[in-house]
């Protein structure tokens, strides 16, 4: 056998059998001339093609329905074994995009929520300041009496006699220590509160007059190089009247002194017999006060 003998055997074997798929060319030429000769089987291919063609043109119609606003009544299909005829199909869509329309034409009737009824907040507790009482306002302080003037007495004159009354009656002295520091008070200062010229610190307080006798100061005229106390305290005339009813206090039965004769033992002054001749306007001064 020769070489080439040998490798057409093998090719002629490999091209028989290397593709199970590969049909020889004598072969397939056979097939189609078998077809082309039969005409029992060109009957059956047209056969198979019609429907695929009729069902197309129902995909056409379908297609144009729908754009004509009627897809949703597109439900209408036919089903893979069915044969439907697009021309008789035709009435029943347009019969079916007539009953659409209408039905979008008629008036449809709101529909009204109904309103969710608003659940009441509880109520919150008053506060305090809202029921609590107002404060009642503070009531006015009574302004002090006013006492007219009596026994040839000014305006301030009586005011002096009046804070006299009122120290002595904090001190709870009886009725006669009133008269008697009146009485002194009209002798010593004419019921004036003085300042005095020889002490300048005196002219720094409240003051009605000024007077030259000594260190003699404010209503009692009390010297303070004499120990009656503080140039400021001597010049407030509850401080004097309290100092000098604490000396007539200390004076054992002053109460059946003369009031010269008491008034005399607190000053020590040098005319003793002066007080006397202020006894009966003391003693009406204290009386209009004391009323």
């Amino acid at each position: 056998m020769r070489d080439d003998d040998t490798i057409d055997d093998q090719h002629a074997h490999e091209g028989t059998t290397g593709r199970s798929d590969d049909t020889p060319s004598s072969v397939q030429v056979g097939v189609l001339r078998g077809i082309a000769a039969t005409p029992s089987l060109r009957t059956r291919l047209g056969a198979l093609a019609n429907p695929l063609a009729r069902r197309g043109r129902v995909a056409l119609a379908t297609g144009v329905v729908t754009c004509l606003g009627v897809a949703a009544f597109a439900g209408v299909q036919a089903l893979p074994g069915d044969r439907l005829d697009p021309v008789a199909a035709q009435p029943v869509l347009a019969e079916r995009a007539q009953e659409a329309a209408a039905s979008r034409g008629q008036a449809r009737t709101p529909v009204t929520a109904t309103p969710t009824p608003a659940v009441a907040s509880p109520t919150a507790p008053p506060s305090p300041t809202a029921t609590a009482k107002p404060k009642p306002k503070p009531k006015p302080k009574p302004k002090p009496k006013r006492i007219a003037p009596v026994a040839g007495l000014d305006e301030t004159q009586m005011d002096n006699a009046k804070a006299i009354v009122k120290a002595g009656r904090k001190m709870g002295v009886p009725r006669q220590a009133l008269i008697i520091a009146v009485a002194t008070a009209m002798q010593e200062s004419n019921l004036y509160n003085y300042a005095s010229g020889v002490l300048p610190e005196s002219q720094n307080y409240p003051h009605q007059a000024i007077g030259w006798d000594h260190d003699s100061v404010g209503l009692f005229q009390q010297r303070p190089s004499s120990g009656w106390g503080e140039v400021r305290d001597l010049m407030v005339p509850e401080y004097a009247t309290e100092a000098f009813l604490s000396a007539l206090v200390e004076i054992p039965g002053w109460q059946d002194l003369p009031l010269t004769d008491a008034a005399q033992a607190v000053q020590v002054s040098a005319f003793p017999w002066a007080y006397a001749q202020h006894e009966w306007r003391a003693t009406e001064v204290v009386r209009a006060i004391l009323a």
